[in-house]
């Protein structure tokens, strides 16, 4: 790679360069309106037994003498039981448990102020339109009181992504993967990188403009050389991901298919514990795709049942046959179901040529899809005969009548969709969203165009450009139109 350069005159010096280290910061934005104070009902809306209502903004403090008697503000991080009242009436408005948070030793890093008042809509109305009647405060903007802890460096871009994930969360894993996130271990480990691309920079440019001193370190460029080699192997196992932590984020594409009659829409019925297909023993009932979001073993899966696959008796059965094998090259996991009475048939000694066979097999690149054989229908077999077809590939017996053969079907679906979405327990932080393999990629090329450079200002420039994809990871240098598409997705009062 440094072919060449070592023989280069060094150019004059243009004094010492002193990179910007990878620290935790916001954007160097302001919040939208900084500088006011918000408010907002940040628990649910509806009835509930204790409603929470928060205010952040240098006028926090007068907001809660303005509410409560006695007006002292109470001791800071402890709830105290405090009368409300309406600032302009005197009206009494509740009785509720109060809490001052003084910044920056809060969730936004400013003055806050939490209300724990009784749940009841005429509650929860009356002291959000006292909050409005004191000076200095205004309805919060959805987003608002987090990206205002980004902005004051309480939460890197991908902490706060992580908490938006979390409230979001809707299986066992992905309120792990949320929580890992939420703590900071993707944003601490880009943090590492960047700081690797920031020294090896500083041995690049301190080659560039003092490569003719004596006191510079022999070997500068070798050790620049050694960390981008590591950095790059570390950069290609992340991207290597095959878009689990997508998967887990979003859901893992799950179809059933199969010949018609086999009892595709009773197992789409039962995982999803509830009558999502009609279960006819008449051949063809299914005539498009019906989908639903399921939790399978903890794991998000987007639920798909499918016509039939056999050559349609109608136009429309056509139509249905065509959109489920559509709907087989889309999908991360197929569950292939067959009659385990009625292995012989033409329909499903084809479906066994067609799809099951093939998907096991692979395509030539090598990117297989996964998919469990099952056969269904095993209460009709004979009581402790053999397998009814031991040349078949690997299978799992089922009935859904019976529930004979669900926990070990549940246990391998289990294992299957922990291999596509990913361990949130264990293992390096997962890449759960588009934009972060697109930094990383960028990252990666750019670390290539080092590699390839045969001229030191060119080297030193691809890796400002490497590490400028680092820190845009965390929140460094993204752009107003990003964020705010990002804190959009938060519900008012978060």
């Amino acid at each position: 790679m440094w072919r060449g350069l070592w023989t280069l005159v060094a150019r004059p010096a243009r004094g010492p360069r002193s990179p910007r280290p990878c620290t935790r910061q916001g954007s160097g934005a302001p919040a939208h309106g900084s500088g006011a104070t918000i408010f907002a009902l940040s628990s649910g809306q509806g009835r509930c037994g204790i409603a929470v209502i928060r205010t952040s903004g240098p006028a926090s403090g007068q907001a809660l003498r303005s509410l409560t008697a006695p007006r002292d503000l109470p001791p800071a991080r402890k709830a105290c039981l405090r009368l409300l009242s309406d600032p302009r009436s005197e009206e009494p408005l509740d009785r509720a448990l109060v809490l001052w948070f003084p910044g920056p030793q809060s969730f936004t890093g400013e003055d806050c102020a939490e209300f724990h008042v009784h749940g009841g809509p005429a509650v929860v109305s009356g002291v959000l339109q006292a909050l409005g009647s004191v000076p200095g405060l205004r309805p919060a903007e959805a987003g608002e009181f987090t990206r205002r802890a980004f902005a004051h460096g309480k939460l890197s871009l991908t902490e706060v992504e992580g908490l938006a994930d979390l409230i979001h969360a809707e299986t066992e894993a992905q309120r792990r993967q949320a929580l890992r996130q939420l703590d900071g271990e993707l944003s601490h480990l880009c943090r590492g990188w960047a700081e690797t691309l920031t020294k090896a920079l500083a041995h690049v440019e301190a080659y560039i403009d003092f490569g003719e001193d004596d006191n510079l370190e022999e070997g500068v460029l070798d050790q620049a050389d050694s960390e981008v080699r590591e950095l790059e192997v570390a950069l290609g196992a992340h991207l290597r991901d095959a878009r689990r932590g997508q998967r887990l984020r979003s859901g893992a594409h799950v179809v059933v298919a199969g010949p018609p009659n086999a009892g595709k829409s009773s197992l789409v019925n039962l995982l999803s514990r509830k009558p999502v297909s009609i279960v006819s023993p008449e051949p063809g009932t299914t005539r498009d795709v019906l989908e639903t979001p399921v939790d399978l073993a903890g794991f998000p899966a987007l639920l798909s049942d499918t016509a039939g696959l056999r050559e349609g008796v109608g136009p429309v059965e056509q139509e249905g046959v065509r959109r489920a094998q559509k709907r087989l090259e889309q999908a991360d996991l197929i569950l292939a179901v067959l009659d385990a009475s009625d292995l012989a048939s033409a329909s499903s000694c084809n479906f066994l040529d067609t799809v099951v066979i093939p998907a096991g097999a692979g395509s030539p690149n090598g990117s297989s899809q996964r998919l469990l054989l099952v056969l269904n229908k095993s209460d009709l077999l004979p009581a402790g005969g053999p397998d009814p077809s031991p040349d078949l590939p690997p299978h799992l017996l089922l009935s859904c009548l019976t529930g004979e053969g669900l926990d070990g079907f549940l246990e391998a679906l289990r294992k299957e969709l922990a291999a596509l979405c990913g361990d949130p327990s264990t293992g390096p932080p997962l890449l759960t969203r588009a934009r972060y393999q697109h930094h990383l990629q960028g990252c990666l090329d750019a670390l290539g165009h080092y590699k390839q450079a045969k001229d030191l200002a060119l080297a030193a420039e691809a890796l400002r450009v490497a590490r400028g994809h680092l820190t845009r990871i965390t929140g460094g240098g993204g752009t107003e139109e990003i964020l705010d598409i990002i804190f959009r997705d938060f519900c008012v009062g978060k």
